[in-house]
């Protein structure tokens, strides 16, 4: 899905390379060398994306059957990526690829000995063409597993500018301003937030904005790790402020019921589609390419953003992710998905997605101009610019069990919460007991 995932660790050097540069080109392509050495082959491709985000990835499969002549079947497993994969491997059924989103998948992936090494030729560019960094994320134990392919700025707010201009507010530097225009906009008409509940991925994504902001980057470190309790009184502080915004009708539209009941594609279409019931909706970068591919809007005209502010007087946050192709050892067909990473592992797969929007690229020899539209160049430097305050989605560094799994651990007990956000202290009792578990497991 719309997702980003890797470990901890500061970023301000890997990003400054992985975004920032602007040249072009690249080591050698070994994807079958152009002379279609794969025809008649299939690579099975599994992984959470749905709706445009499948769709412009398709894109680029049909750019490596193009160069190599094997067909490429991407099938969306949810996001349940793990438990699906895992009933995949048991039923003799294992897709060649999977698309990973979350560090802790791929790190138990590989404890499992489901993975495939990285071919030398992968390992090659990753080591010219990424910052260390990106190596570290996909490695588990010294061995590199994953291939980051996309990378996800997850602390963008997203907003209409005409809702904006008509109820007079300019985009806020601080959360506090953040809830002073909110309701600003919903005295004009509409309600404040777009809030996409049913996918508790995205609340975890609120809740460590907030997080990272106003208890700093050590606690949201030692928080990812489990080294710091989630009965943490920093923890029960995020909880309070985001209660907050949930409980408040007039800034999340249809109130709380209804926020459990939007998924995240229908959370833009609630600010960007034909009848629009929120001025806002807070999400990464990927917003763009649904507001684009879904609804026909303009980015930069009809669709713009302004960083997550700052809470309570901490440095504006900015929380990332990607996503990791793997290797599985059981797919019928790993040696044409070793050829698929090699590919994707190039600035000429990324470009095809960058072209299309809704899309960052961690390969630094994707040069800046690749991109699409102004506002994504803005979105790659704002998440450049963030130097050592940078920090990777935290639930995606969590055992599945805790951080990815639709119905369980964080997700569900985010849900609850924005169902009932009066109890942050027994919310947080709740989020500790199933950490626990999940780590130790």
């Amino acid at each position: 899905m719309m997702r980003r995932r890797t470990t901890l660790l500061t970023c301000c050097t890997a990003l400054v390379l992985g975004l920032g540069a602007t040249a072009c080109g690249g080591g050698p392509v070994s994807a079958g060398g152009g002379d279609k050495a794969l025809s008649g082959q299939t690579v099975t491709v599994a992984g959470v994306w749905t709706g445009s985000e499948q769709k412009n990835f398709q894109k680029v499969l049909d750019a490596f059957t193009a160069k190599t002549g094997a067909k490429a079947q991407f099938t969306s497993t949810g996001d349940n990526v793990s438990t699906v994969v895992g009933s995949k491997i048991e039923g003799g059924n294992a897709p060649d690829v999977v698309m990973v989103p979350q560090v802790g998948v791929l790190q138990q992936f590989a404890k499992k000995g489901w993975l495939t090494p990285l071919s030398q030729t992968a390992q090659q560019t990753v080591g010219a063409d990424y910052a260390p960094v990106w190596k570290k994320y996909g490695s588990v134990d010294g061995t590199l597993y994953g291939l980051y392919f996309k990378a996800a700025h997850k602390s963008t707010v997203w907003y209409s500018p005409d809702a904006l201009s008509q109820a007079g507010v300019k985009p806020p530097k601080t959360y506090d301003q953040l809830l002073k225009a909110g309701h600003t906009v919903s005295d004009s008409g509409l309600a404040a937030f777009s809030v996409a509940g049913q996918d508790g991925w995205t609340l975890t994504d609120w809740f460590e904005n907030i997080y990272l902001s106003q208890a700093g980057p050590q606690k949201y470190d030692a928080l990812a790790a489990h080294k710091l309790k989630w009965t943490d009184s920093s923890v029960v502080k995020a909880l309070t402020t985001l209660g907050k915004l949930f409980k408040d009708k007039q800034l999340v539209a249809g109130g709380q019921k209804e926020a459990l009941n939007t998924d995240f594609p229908g959370s833009v279409e609630k600010v960007f589609g034909p009848k629009p019931e929120a001025g806002m909706v807070y999400e990464g970068d990927f917003v763009a390419g649904v507001a684009h591919d879904q609804f026909g809007r303009t980015i930069g005209k009809d669709a713009n953003f302004f960083p997550f502010p700052a809470v309570d007087g901490g440095t504006a946050p900015v929380v990332s992710g990607g996503d990791a192709a793997v290797v599985l050892k059981d797919g019928k067909n790993a040696k044409a998905g070793m050829k698929l990473l090699e590919y994707l592992a190039t600035p000429e797969a990324a470009a095809v997605w960058a072209k299309a929007g809704g899309f960052l690229s961690p390969n630094k020899k994707l040069g800046l101009s690749s991109y699409g539209d102004d506002v994504t160049r803005a979105t790659a430097k704002s998440l450049v610019g963030a130097g050592d305050s940078v920090r990777f989605d935290m639930s995606d560094q969590a055992p599945a069990a805790f951080g990815g799994t639709k119905g369980a651990g964080e997700w569900k007990l985010l849900q609850d919460f924005l169902r009932d956000p009066s109890d942050p202290k027994g919310t947080a009792a709740k989020l500790e007991a199933a950490a626990a578990k999940a780590y130790q497991d």
